[in-house]
Parts: C-alpha cells; structure tokens; sequence
C-alpha cells in the first residue's frame, strides 16, 4: 500500500512539473563550423549555430535550453528583430574572439590567428517554436611558413562539427569536437602538395591513423548520443528490458532493434530515405508510448512484439540518420564514421541494458512481485515521460 501511495505522488509530482515547463525550450545543438583556406595566405571561419543560445550563454550540458538558468534571456532574445539581434551580438562579440583559438605550428613556433571582419547574417523572426540558425562569419590570415593548425573554443560554447576545406580538397578534415575539445594537429597543405601527379588531389583523411582516430571520433559521438543526450532512445531502451528481465527474449527484441535502425540509418546517410524530424521525433516518443502500455498489459514476448520492435527501430535509425546529416560526414571518412557511430550506439545501448541489469535485473528479477512493484510501475512512468514528448513534439501543449 505504501509502495502505491508513493508511486501516485511521484506520478502527480511529475505531470505536474511537466507541464508547468516552458514548452517553447529547444534542444542545444551543435555549431558546424567550416573552416577554409582561401589561398595561401587567407583563411575564413563560417559558423552555423543558434545565435540567441550563445548571446544568453545557455550552458553547453543543458539537454534544451529550459534547462538552463538563462533560459528567460533566451527566450527574450529569440524574439528580436534580426537588427536588434544584431546588436546584441556586436556587443557580445568580443567576449566570443576572445574565447575562440585557431593556433598554427610554424618554424618560428607557435602563433595564435588573429580574426577580423566579424559579421553575423541573421534570419528574421519566424516560428518562434523553432529555434532559429545563424551564421558567424569572419577571416584570419594564414601565416607563411605554418606547417600545421588546430582549432577550439571554450567548453561554454558547446559540442561543435568542425570542417576544413583547402581549394584543391574541399574535405580536408573533419571531426565531431565535444565539449570544447581540441582538434587534431591538423597539417597545412602547401599547393605543391594538394596536387599529386597530372593534378591529382592528394591528401585528405588516407592513412590508417588518421581513419582510425575518425574512428574513434564517431564512436565516441555515437556513444555519447545514448548517453547521456538521447534520453528519448535510453527510455525505449529501458522499456524493452521492463517486459522481461530474462536475457533470451532481451537479446530477440535488441537484436531486431539493431538490425532495424541500422538500416534505416544507413539509408537515411546515403540520402536514401528522408523523412523530416517533425514527423520521426514525435513518433519515437510514440514508440516509447506503445512499448510501455504493452509492458502493462503482457506479461510475455508475444510472436508479433519483435515485428513492432523491428518497425519502431526504422524511426529511431531515421533519428540517429538526422544527427550525422547535421554534423556532415565527409566522403573520405564516410564509411568510417557511420560504422564507428553505429557501433557508438550500440556500445550505449549496451550500457543501458547493463545498468538495468546492475539496479534491478539480477536482484528481483525472479521475485514474485516484480511484474506489479517494478515492471508495470516503470512503464506508466516512462509512458508519461514520453505522452508529454508527443504532445510537446506536435504542439499540442
């Protein structure tokens, strides 16, 4: 009785706390940063991101930007006009150069870039349930004699993509930066080099050091996908672990789930199969909805249940599709970092399992009570969790 009593305030607790949220937060997404040599003495930074999260200083582990104690200057700012944005940002803007390091290896030692012309092309207000992406432009000047260069920016401004581009190879490099983590070493062509024989390009991401730390790289943005960012993919998870503790009907209903996103992974990279996230992110929350309700009505994998698992599995590989397209894989690397962030995911979704088996599974899982008091309880709460999802991903609230 006491078990119940608790389990409604936590319910009550949490359908109210859900809803008394701000429902206009977004997501805190990753800058993609284009970086380009112009010519041998020129370089120009371009940088995608949302404008109003960076002026606010919404803080980079924020999962949306409600979370975040500024989220009120947040909202605040997305409203300006482009103009007034602007100037918010001129006034913002030498706090952020400040923060920014480009630095080059040359004979002399190292030097730091000096970046001028510091211009931002900002939309005007649209929808204000969709946050709005800007871009950052400014130029630096590449020093003679530097041999190698390597980018990063301060943690406070977030997980970033970042590409290089020289004229003669347009997918020099590029790498997932978490956390306001630094590049690589990454070397400086001169013209001579970018050309092989009869003009070939040469250079790029071909030895097996540079492929394995893009390995590396993409696994560890597939992992991190799962954990700790996809709280959505971790619930779907943990709601087919609730059916059944046991480990065989586990493995058919993780194996299907596997097999399924891959696929659709796979064919959402390749330009295959699109589907926009309006559609897909309300249909995961679905998809976590409908795997709880069965949790409470079956106690059992019934014949069909993979078939659905298998279904559901599409909608999430289109999710994890939506993160790689929105990082840019080049095509040097691109076989390379979609196996490596397959495997990321997997090796994330494995830790969930893991973790349940650690809190619950190999403790109560053969206790008489615990289809009633872990189960059914754990799904009603998820399926709350992710109702909420569905009706903010429609905007129904």
């Amino acid at each position: 009785m006491q078990l119940r009593v608790t389990f409604l305030h936590f319910i009550l607790f949490f359908v109210s706390a859900c809803f008394s949220l701000n429902v206009q937060a977004h997501e805190v997404r990753p800058a993609i940063i284009d970086l380009d040599i112009i010519d041998s003495g020129n370089l120009q930074v371009t940088i995608k991101l949302n404008l109003e999260a960076l002026v606010a200083q919404i803080d980079s582990q924020s999962k949306n930007t409600n979370d975040d104690k500024n989220a009120a200057l947040y909202n605040q700012l997305r409203r300006l006009p482009a103009t007034d944005l602007a100037k918010r940002f001129d006034a913002f803007a030498p706090y952020f150069k400040d923060h920014i390091f480009l630095q080059f290896k040359t004979s002399s030692g190292i030097k730091k870039a000096q970046f001028t012309d510091l211009s931002s092309q900002i939309p005007e207000v649209g929808d204000t349930d969709l946050a709005r992406d800007s871009i950052i432009t400014f130029k630096g000047t590449l020093p003679a004699d530097a041999t190698s260069m390597q980018w990063h920016w301060d943690k406070q401004f977030g997980n970033a993509a970042l590409r290089v581009s020289t004229p003669q190879n347009k997918e020099h490099y590029s790498a997932y930066l978490l956390d306001g983590k630094s590049s690589d070493l990454i070397p400086i062509p001169s013209v001579q080099e970018d050309h092989g024989e009869n003009g070939k390009k040469v250079g790029g991401c071909t030895s097996f050091n540079c492929k394995w730390k893009v390995f590396i790289n993409y696994l560890e943005v597939g992992y991190v996908h799962i954990l700790p960012l996809g709280l959505d993919h971790i619930l779907f998870v943990v709601g087919l672990f609730l059916l059944s503790a046991n480990l065989r009907p586990l493995l058919i209903q993780i194996t299907t789930f596997t097999l399924a996103h891959s696929f659709t992974l796979a064919l959402g990279i390749y330009g295959i199969v699109s589907v926009p996230s309006a559609i897909v992110e309300p249909l995961i929350a679905a998809s976590i909805i409908f795997i709880c309700i069965e949790n409470i009505y079956a106690n059992h994998l019934s014949p069909w249940r993979p078939v659905v698992v298998f279904f559901f599995g599409l909608l999430h590989g289109l999710g994890f599709a939506s993160v790689l397209r929105e990082i840019g894989l080049s095509s040097e690397n691109f076989v390379t970092g979609l196996v490596a962030f397959n495997i990321g995911v997997e090796l994330g979704q494995l830790t969930v399992i893991a973790f349940c088996f650690l809190a619950v599974g190999i403790w109560f899982r053969n206790e008489p009570w615990y289809r009633q008091r872990i189960t059914i309880p754990a799904s009603i709460v998820i399926a709350i969790i992710a109702a909420f999802w569905f009706a903010e991903r429609v905007n129904w609230v």
